[in-house]
């Protein structure tokens, strides 16, 4: 078989050694292959006296490149390389299996990468080598002496080579660490960088720089080897299991003991000697059927809450993307779609989570990536990883970046182990459950509360009736000990008439319906309490970019070389408007900037071109970073190639292998700056770096002691530094995000880690010292316009009584403008007024009048994050910083727009607002009621909060409702989040509110249906009880009622779509009893009618409808002697009078607040008119077909009786509006009551403060007010 060139030229291998090549051949071996502890000796190569001598990094150095070079042309020869195509490279056999590598990801240490290396090596024996060369393959264990080695080194056979080469790497793995800062402490670290690029060139057959071959066949392949980055679904409860859980409800188990004890006394103690049963069971059965029903319903609901669980799981899952390298291309993934031997990259940002075990490949110098191990390790210190440490799988990266190849997924890797063995413990906690919450919302107390005293009540109830009927049944009348067993099947009925059964299935309905229906309006529900917890917000933090903006930066201006670019034109880019530009920059101009923008700037921000890359199609990173790209791009300068063209920065491409040359200062929020140091040369020699930064543009300009300028580099004075600050405010008057862009030359020997001793950062650490003394280049104006819909929404809060605030790391001026065009800042928040006019001169030197920027707001209307920290902070005595609430109150009341903040402020609002009591100091409420028109809401503040960052976690969690960006947030934030933001909206959180406050009406609706029913149907039977010692209604019926008609209108009424007109009502407080005076107004005036309506038919009817009385007719010999008893239609027609009032005052029951138009909207529910109009069928067949079971008439009722149960019926509809006319006129009534008590008490205050009742016309006012 032909070598091809790859394989011909690995053979001599040249790598950078000192002055001069040091060839393959020349690389020393003989400390290693002896075995000796001594293997740091300095070690000869051939003598030279030209050739300076190589050190022992070189010499590891020319090794690991070897070694590398070697294995990718073996890889080629298999076509095992991510370049082969063929299926039968892409499905051939792996060195090591699963096992292996989840070993090397448990122990996590270089003797288990060295065991794992050694493992592929034996593997290999005999094997993929000898393809090449038959019979060349040799054991590890052959290799034992310097001369055996030496030969194979210099032998032309690949396979030997390569295998004296991995078993020396090998032996250096297993050495202990050198001291720190020792001349040895590189190479140590330098033979864990080449084993981790060994481990995945030879051993996963994947490419640092390349990544996976694309193909699905050996992804799938891969899958199948190695395993999916998934875990089996939590198994599910069956569908038997639910139904046995439904059971233990303590009134169904009442309702099977009262359907068996039916079922026995009228198959036995009910029937006379000699008669026959046939369908006297029916009654008891009948009951049964309705349990089971109910446990039906109930079991379905909980195993479809399952699979709701699963689908929330894996739409969370879609939102979990990583960026990974597949075909050389950088592409998006889901966490389920990675596979071990993917190049996987990470940073702080927003690509945080680990979704993986892997092995770090770099950076290899600079800024360390460091991780947060705690949610494994339980340990709270940064971890700082190198090349060739392992990453577990569930950690964070909380500072730098990397790359670094998978090795073990789903139940391989170690937090995916621990995963598994939760799932499959018995003793699962099911507070874990994403649909249970720790704590009850205040819906749920309200509802625990009023389900305790219902229950109360119906037991007391339960327990009169059955008293009643023993005494005036037994004692009184005579009837026979039997009939105990017929009065506790009415006692127990009451009680399950009383208790509203209903009310768990429409609290659970409500919160699945609304949760549906807000995933599709973009807010994705991760804990459906968080449903109703909005509907009570009073005050909601939101960032500003993404939120309120569109996030689409775009840069629109450019400060350069003291010339102003502001480009108004929007059908032509910046770039275009600078390159026609009269004062167009110079080519070294352009091209320094372009510089910064293509090295400072993050991997994971990138441009997609189209075929022919003449025009951006898509991108994806950070915003920013992808605005200033489109810059570069604009500017004519291919951002790709200026990367792969600097050494120390190109991550692809031949110069890759020196990308640890590099230094990346990742971009902090206490920094507020990123930068990236490059090498420069000399003669092939680093002779020092270029320090290449961007950042906010003050601290930019603070960090810069000289300007680039036409004429070159000048001192950086006072004046100099007034135009740039100048020019950027009046960027961030346009409301643009000012950026500042800068560089430094650097000696080779700068210390990247030294601090300032003057400069800080701005949560008052020190700043680096390599970020000082700058040269600022220029400044660039990045917009994002406002989202259109924002205004409106952002209003909509305010009609709703709901605060926004605007929380944000831009600038002051910035954030007051976008604040002021979403609607957040009025005109009253600025300290001049309608007649007030505040003139200056501007940057441009026009007169400017009212400008809305920061410095003409009143006080505490915006603050930056360093003033809120020293106002909201005190220090104790022992000088630790503690929170004022106290202080805190004084000032959020006034607070709209926090800038400059950090998420910690995030978390210092959240906190303050929630713990603040302000609410209760009725004297200052008024004040700020007097003076700024300020409305303080009368109960604890329910705060929710937006986040995009992993520091943002904090704060969402503290706050009452966490809503986390789906687009641009980081995991963190999602898992710590209650609801997620599917397309970054500001409105959507509008839309949550309404969905909320929708879901606590429905239950409120609900609630006002079926106490209504209960309060009728509870004194129904008690009057039974007492009267004739049988309830008019029986038990089936008032299970017909309860259980299964209340089960589907709470259905019915949970669908109700929200109106607009919720969000002009203020926010629940949490004290108010979910039952309102209105809906108790409105219960006891429907159970009223209906009460009449019942008792004139249950004493009256017979008499004026001419029918026998039910009492007499379903009792024997209650008509005469041998007359038997049967089903009467006096009682049917009672039975279905009683449903009909029910239907229709369903209708009523859609309105909470005396609406007169109660079918308003109803058009807009077809499931509540299908539910409604299905339940008045069923009626009807129960009625005129359902005697043997439902305890109705033979034959149903006639059409005057059915004429007559339906305008009883309809009436409840005109009843409604009588009853809502009588309640305002009794408001307003009492309302004017009051006011007359209240002007009569103060005018006798007045009386009594003058002496001898002696006042300006007091007698005439005494005698007036003595009429």
């Amino acid at each position: 078989m032909s070598r091809p060139s790859s394989f011909r030229d690995s053979m001599t291998i040249p790598v950078m050694v000192s002055d001069r090549h040091l060839e393959l051949d020349e690389v020393p071996l003989e400390a290693d292959i002896n075995g000796n502890d001594t293997a740091d000796t300095e070690l000869s190569p051939p003598p030279s006296p030209t050739v300076a001598r190589p050190t022992k990094f070189d010499i590891v150095a020319a090794v690991g490149s070897s070694i590398r070079s070697i294995t990718s042309a073996v890889s080629e020869v298999l076509h095992l390389t991510p370049q082969g195509d063929t299926n039968g490279a892409l499905t051939a056999p792996f060195l090591v299996n699963a096992n292996q590598l989840s070993k090397l990801a448990n122990e996590r240490t270089r003797d288990a990468l060295a065991d794992l290396l050694e493992d592929a090596i034996s593997s290999d024996k005999g094997g993929k080598f000898r393809a090449e060369n038959p019979g060349a393959g040799i054991e590890m264990t052959e290799i034992k002496d310097s001369t055996t080695a030496e030969d194979d080194v210099e032998s032309p056979n690949i396979e030997m080579k390569h295998r004296t080469l991995m078993t020396r790497l090998i032996k250096r793995l297993r050495r202990s660490q050198p001291p720190e800062g020792s001349k040895d402490e590189h190479i140590y670290f330098r033979d864990a960088e080449i084993a981790a690029s060994t481990l995945t060139e030879y051993v996963l057959r994947s490419n640092a720089e390349a990544g996976l071959n694309p193909s699905a066949v050996g992804v799938e392949h891969r899958k199948t080897t190695f395993g999916q980055n998934a875990i089996a679904d939590k198994k599910l409860d069956s569908f038997l299991k639910l139904c046995w859980d439904a059971m233990q409800d303590h009134v169904l188990i009442l309702l099977i003991v009262l359907g068996i004890i039916t079922i026995i006394m009228e198959t036995t103690f009910a029937l006379d000697p000699g008669e026959s049963c046939g369908l006297c069971f029916l009654e008891g059965m009948a009951i049964l059927v309705a349990v089971v029903i109910v446990v039906l319903v109930t079991a379905s609901i909980d195993y479809a809450k399952q699979f709701a669980f699963i689908k929330l799981t894996r739409s969370l899952h879609a939102t979990n993307t990583k960026v990974v390298t597949r075909g050389g291309e950088q592409i998006n993934v889901t966490d389920d779609e990675i596979v071990v031997g993917d190049i996987l990259s990470v940073n702080s940002h927003n690509l945080a989570s680990i979704p993986a075990d892997c092995v770090l490949l770099g950076p290899t110098s600079g800024s360390l990536l460091k991780m947060d191990e705690s949610s494994l390790t339980g340990e709270s210190k940064l971890i700082s990883k190198r090349p060739g440490d392992v990453i577990l799988s569930g950690t964070t990266a909380n500072s730098g970046t990397g790359k670094m190849v998978v090795i073990a997924v789903g139940i391989n890797s170690v937090a995916g182990k621990i995963k598994a063995r939760v799932y499959e413990s018995d003793t699962l906690n099911e507070e874990d459950d994403d649909f249970e919450s720790e704590g009850k919302t205040p819906l749920f107390a309200k509802l625990d509360h009023i389900a305790h005293q219902i229950g109360l009540g119906g037991s007391v109830a339960a327990v009169i009736s059955f008293l009643a009927m023993s005494i005036i049944g037994l004692a009184i009348n005579g009837e026979p000990a039997t009939k105990l067993v017929d009065y506790l099947v009415v006692a127990i009925t009451v009680l399950a008439v009383a208790v509203p059964e209903g009310l768990p299935l429409a609290v659970t309905l409500s919160l699945a319906f609304s949760s549906n229906k807000m995933t599709k309006d973009m807010n994705l529900v991760k804990h459906l309490d968080a449903c109703e917890t909005m509907g009570s917000a009073t005050t909601i933090c939101t960032d500003k970019t993404g939120t309120l903006t569109a996030n689409k930066m775009t840069v629109r201006a450019m400060y350069l070389a003291s010339t102003n670019y502001i480009c108004d034109n929007p059908s032509i880019t910046l770039g275009q408007y600078v390159l026609s530009h009269t004062r167009r920059p110079s080519e070294d101009m352009i091209s320094l900037i372009t510089k910064v923008i293509a090295i400072a700037t993050m991997n994971e921000s990138n441009l997609v071109f189209s075929d022919n890359n003449d025009h951006v199609t898509s991108s994806s990173g950070n915003p920013t970073e992808v605005a200033l790209l489109l810059l570069a791009h604009d500017l004519g300068v291919n951002y790709r190639d200026l990367r792969n063209e600097t050494r120390g920065r190109a991550s692809t491409g031949v110069l890759a292998e020196h990308y640890g040359e590099g230094r990346m200062i990742g971009f902090s929020s206490a920094r507020k700056m990123m930068s990236w140091a490059v090498p420069l040369f000399k003669d092939g020699q680093i002779v020092g770096y270029r320090l290449y930064s961007k950042g906010a543009a003050e601290v930019m300009t603070a960090r810069s002691s000289t300007v680039l300028t036409l004429e070159g580099e000048k001192a950086l004075d006072g004046d100099g530094r007034e135009v740039l600050a100048d020019t950027a405010e009046k960027y961030a008057r346009r409301g643009m995000r000012c950026i500042g862009l800068a560089y430094k030359d650097l000696p080779v020997d700068a210390d990247f880690e030294a601090k300032h001793v003057e400069m800080r950062n701005s949560d008052g650490k020190e700043a680096l010292s390599v970020e000082t003394d700058m040269v600022f280049l220029g400044l660039v104006g990045i917009e994002d316009p406002l989202r259109k819909e924002v205004p409106g929404a952002i209003s909509k809060c305010y009609e709703a009584g709901i605060d926004v605030r605007m929380v944000t790391g831009d600038s002051p001026n910035t954030a007051v403008s976008i604040a002021y065009q979403g609607g957040i800042l009025k005109d009253f928040h600025f300290k001049h007024s309608d007649t007030d006019t505040v003139s200056e001169l501007g940057v441009d030197g026009q007169e400017n009048e009212k400008e809305m920027v920061a410095s003409h707001l009143k006080d505490n209307i915006l603050m930056e994050g360093k003033a809120f920290r020293e106002k909201v902070y005190r220090t104790t005595e022992d000088g630790k910083q503690e929170f004022d609430q106290q202080a805190f109150d004084a000032i959020w009341p006034h607070l709209r727009v926090l800038a400059r903040s950090s998420p910690d402020d995030k978390l210092t609002l959240a906190h303050g607002l929630n713990q603040s009591t302000l609410y209760t100091n009725k004297d200052t409420v008024r004040k700020l009621k007097k003076e700024d028109n300020i409305i303080i809401f009368p109960d604890r503040q329910v705060v929710a909060m937006t986040g995009d960052g992993t520091n943002d976690a904090p704060a969402l969690k503290r706050a009452d409702i966490g809503f986390a960006m789906g687009i641009a947030g980081t995991q963190i934030a999602k898992d710590a989040a209650d609801i997620i933001l599917l397309d970054d909206n500001f409105a959507s959180i509008v839309t949550a509110a309404k969905w909320g406050r929708n879901v606590y009406a429905s239950i409120q609706k609900f609630l006002q249906f079926q106490l209504t029913v209960n309060i009728s149907a509870v004194t129904i039977a008690l009057v039974g009880s007492f009267a004739y010692q049988q309830s008019p209604l029986a038990a089936i019926q008032l299970l017909w009622v309860n259980l299964l008609m209340d089960s589907l209108a709470s259905l019915a009424l949970a669908s109700e779509p929200p109106i607009e007109e919720l969000l002009q009502r203020p926010p629940v407080n949490r004290s108010d009893n979910i039952v309102t005076k209105r809906m108790f107004f409105n219960m006891t005036g429907q159970a009223a009618y209906q009460l009449i309506v019942i008792m004139v038919l249950l004493f009256e009817g017979p008499e004026l409808l001419g029918m026998d009385p039910g009492h007499l007719v379903e009792k024997d010999g209650g008509l005469g002697d041998g007359w038997k008893k049967q089903n009467s239609r006096h009682y049917t027609l009672i039975f279905n009078a009683f449903v009909w009032m029910q239907l229709f005052n369903e209708v009523n029951c859609r309105n909470l607040r005396g609406e007169f138009r109660v079918f308003k909207g109803i058009h807009r529910n077809p499931l509540f008119v299908g539910i409604l109009l299905g339940t008045a069928v069923v009626q009807v067949i129960l009625v005129q077909y359902g005697e043997p079971v439902f305890h109705t008439a033979p034959g149903g009722l006639s059409g005057p009786d059915w004429v007559l149960c339906l305008v009883v019926g309809a009436f409840s509809l005109p009843i409604q509006q009588f009853l809502n006319v009588l309640y305002k006129f009794s408001k307003y009534k009492y309302k004017n009551l009051r006011e007359k008590k209240r002007v009569a008490k103060d005018r006798e205050l007045i009386y009594r403060a003058v002496p001898g009742g002696g006042s300006v016309g007091s007698a005439g006012e005494r005698s007036n007010r003595t009429k």
